[in-house]
């Protein structure tokens, strides 16, 4: 893996080198990954991370059903859905990385971009500018942490000196997407076995690694010094 995950201390260990610092963890499961992680300080659904207030840095993960590909819900929805309709969650979740520092993670092609004016990063890698805002962004893929998909994601960071991640296209063979061209190609396809189903619980979880890569990320923002 790349030179700035190797140096990261095990999330799972109470006595890593850097010492223990909060982080706020917004929008996400209350028994996934973050839970009973020491030095997390997780805000579900029930505490709403849209009041989140401070002080310390975050990683979010705000809803993406209303700004994906599949915003309006599909052909099988009864009731189109409105394109960014999360209730305020990916507003407050970027208004509070610009505030406190950290990290945000959406899936790769998210709408959500282009309607907050953020810049589109390179599928191949690489952080750019984001916005006027000091903020960067980029595109990684989740397969190279530990995911059995490629799972593309779009990060926005601010508040630190952005890292090196692994860069390009992982290993992974599982699409997150179909990628047929009718239902009967996909059955084919899948009697075959040249597609393999995934779980829409697997499809939305965050690897481990992925989750410590976050979490340091916005633990750099204290050390960093970077946040108003």
């Amino acid at each position: 893996m790349g030179p700035f995950y190797q140096r990261r201390p095990r999330r799972d260990n109470p006595h890593g080198s850097r010492g223990m610092m909060t982080v706020a963890a917004l929008y996400v499961e209350p028994n996934g990954v973050y839970a009973d992680v020491p030095g997390i300080d997780p805000w579900d659904e029930h505490r709403d991370a849209r009041l989140y207030a401070g002080p310390h840095p975050i990683v979010a993960h705000p809803p993406c059903a209303r700004w994906g590909r599949y915003w309006s819900g599909g052909p099988s929805a009864k009731v189109r859905r409105k394109l960014g309709d999360d209730d305020g969650c990916f507003k407050a979740a970027l208004a509070a990385v610009r505030r406190w520092g950290g990290v945000l993670e959406h899936p790769e092609a998210s709408h959500a971009w282009c309607w907050f004016e953020l810049n589109i990063p390179p599928r191949s890698g690489g952080w750019v500018n984001a916005d006027f805002e000091g903020g960067w962004t980029c595109c990684v893929e989740q397969g190279h942490y530990g995911h059995r998909a490629r799972k593309m994601t779009w990060l926005y960071a601010k508040g630190f000196v952005p890292p090196l991640l692994i860069w390009g296209k992982s290993e992974a063979k599982i699409r997150l997407d179909d990628g047929f061209h009718s239902a009967e190609e996909r059955r084919r396809a899948v009697k075959t076995g040249a597609c393999q189903r995934m779980s829409k619980k697997e499809r939305v979880a965050t690897p481990i690694a992925f989750r410590d890569l976050l979490i340091s990320c916005a633990e750099m923002t204290t050390s960093m010094g970077a946040v108003a």
